[in-house]
């Protein structure tokens, strides 16, 4: 399979001005009145972009970023015109505690992404959107992993959903991570590691997990890939003051 690619954006790499986005985004952008909502949105749109540039080695300048839109499909998934035109890429998106990852393939691919951090969750939480076999993998982890190993599980379950183009409409029980290693607390690196999710459906999807930064981090593909390449992470500070 063809690389896939992935970039991480946080809060302080977002403009504060908003010439890097189409006109129609900045409709949109006027509609949500919520802070926090904006602040979310202006971070998933500032990321694809940057990332839809640096794979189709387009010029990152707020001229291009402009040019380069992030619509939403009737399935609610991302998806990337340029000129008015669909691009040659496929994207998936996922944002969490002020940062957001996108994930680039090539045109057609069947792939998700999501970044999760290592937080408690309820036994009414596992009970409700995990299914037996995770559980009891969870159940199983000292208190000192629990927390991460839930996190991944989920990550994992939400990059699948997202390959299959549903998010969460569908039953999270529907989709089974299967990570080939579990985290630890001495895991953490810049490494990928295996890992596979089976819909019930019948579909398998295969793809990597990360643990670093204070993030469990995935990507899942329909067909196996190759660890994600990490694409430039030149943020617009940096850029100004080169």
């Amino acid at each position: 399979m063809n690389n896939i690619y992935w970039l991480e954006q946080s809060a302080t790499d977002v403009p504060q001005s908003n010439d890097w986005l189409a006109k129609t985004e900045l409709a949109r952008l006027h509609r949500l009145r919520v802070p926090k909502r904006r602040a979310e949105w202006r971070l998933g749109r500032w990321t694809a972009k940057r990332a839809a540039a640096a794979y189709l080695n387009l010029p990152a300048d707020p001229e291009m970023l402009a040019a380069i839109e992030i619509r939403q499909a009737a399935t609610g998934a991302p998806e990337v015109f340029l000129g008015n035109q669909p691009a040659d890429l496929t994207i998936s998106l996922g944002h969490r505690a002020g940062v957001a990852a996108c994930v680039v393939g090539a045109p057609g691919a069947v792939l998700g992404c999501d970044l999760e951090i290592a937080e408690p969750r309820s036994e009414a939480f596992i009970a409700d959107y995990f299914t037996a076999d995770e559980q009891e993998l969870i159940a199983a982890a000292s208190p000192a992993h629990r927390d991460r190993i839930a996190a991944l599980l989920w990550s994992a379950k939400e990059s699948a959903l997202k390959a299959l183009q549903e998010g969460l409409r569908l039953d999270t029980r529907s989709v089974v991570a299967q990570p080939a290693q579990l985290p630890s607390e001495d895991d953490e690196g810049d490494y990928w590691r295996p890992l596979q999710v089976r819909h019930t459906g019948g579909k398998v999807f295969y793809g990597w997990w990360q643990n670093t930064g204070g993030f469990l981090r995935t990507l899942v593909a329909a067909a196996a890939p190759p660890p994600p390449v990490a694409l430039n992470r030149a943020s617009s500070s940096e850029e100004e003051a080169a």
